[in-house]
C-alpha cells in the first residue's frame, strides 16, 4: 500500500506498509479529543486537514496565500491542495501510523485522496452524536469562537449529512467502519476507541 520510507521522488515505497485512519463525526463529536489519546496511546501522528491549510496560509507561501483567497471567497480549496499538504505531513512525520482528521469530507475528497496517494483508509473511525448532544458541547465548550453560534452549527451539522455521511456509507459498503457511540463521557468513548485500536498496540515502535 505505501512506505514510511521515501523513494527518490519522495513518495512512499513498498517496503513498510501505511496505516491511515480516517477519522469522521460531526462538529463537537469529540474527534480532536479522542485523536490526542490514540497518538498517546497507540503511537500514531495526528493530521488535521484544517491545521495543515491553516498552517499553510500563516507561512505567507505562495500556495497559503492562493488558499486564502479561495476561503475568502467562499470556494471550496481543491482536493489535490489538501491531499499535497497531507502527503508532505505524512513524509515528514517519519512515522507509518496516520490518524486523518476532518478528511475527506466529501466523496470527492475520497476519490481524489485514493487516487493520488494509492492508499486506501484500514478503516474510517466515525464518532455518531446526536445533534442535540454536539449543539449543547460547542455551545458551552468555547465562547471565543465566531463560528459556535446555534445557526452557523446547525449549518455545520447540515453540510456534514450532506457531504460527510456518503463517505461514511461508501467505507460502510466495502466493512470499513468502525461506529463509536460519541455521546457518552470521554473515559467510555475512549474505551471503546481502545478496543478498535488495539491490533495496532504492538506496532507502536
Amino acid at each position: 500500500m505505501g512506505s514510511a520510507a521515501k523513494d527518490a521522488n519522495g513518495s512512499f515505497t513498498a517496503e513498510k506498509k501505511v496505516v491511515v485512519v480516517f477519522v469522521l463525526g460531526g462538529p463537537g463529536s469529540g474527534k480532536g479529543t479522542q485523536c490526542a489519546n490514540i497518538v498517546e496511546h497507540f503511537g500514531f501522528t495526528h493530521l488535521s486537514a484544517g491545521d495543515l491549510l491553516r498552517a499553510e496560509i500563516k507561512s505567507g507561501s505562495e500556495n497559503g496565500t492562493m488558499i486564502q483567497n479561495m476561503i475568502k471567497e467562499g470556494k471550496i480549496v481543491p482536493s489535490e491542495v489538501t491531499i499535497k499538504l497531507l502527503q508532505q505531513a505524512m513524509l515528514d512525520s517519519g512515522n507509518n501510523k496516520f490518524l486523518i482528521d476532518g478528511f475527506p469530507r466529501n466523496e470527492e475528497n475520497r476519490a481524489a485522496f485514493e487516487h493520488v496517494t494509492k492508499i486506501e483508509p484500514e478503516f474510517v473511525l466515525f464518532f455518531d452524536c446526536s445533534e442535540e448532544e454536539m449543539e449543547r458541547r460547542l455551545l458551552s465548550r468555547n465562547q471565543g469562537r465566531v463560528d459556535d453560534n446555534i445557526e452557523t452549527i446547525r449549518k455545520r451539522f447540515k453540510v456534514f449529512v450532506e457531504s460527510s455521511m456518503p463517505v461514511i456509507e461508501y467505507y460502510n459498503s466495502k466493512g470499513k467502519v468502525s461506529k463509536i457511540d460519541a455521546g457518552k463521557p470521554v473515559d467510555e468513548v475512549f474505551e471503546a476507541v481502545k478496543a478498535i485500536f488495539s491490533p495496532y498496540n504492538a506496532q507502536s515502535a
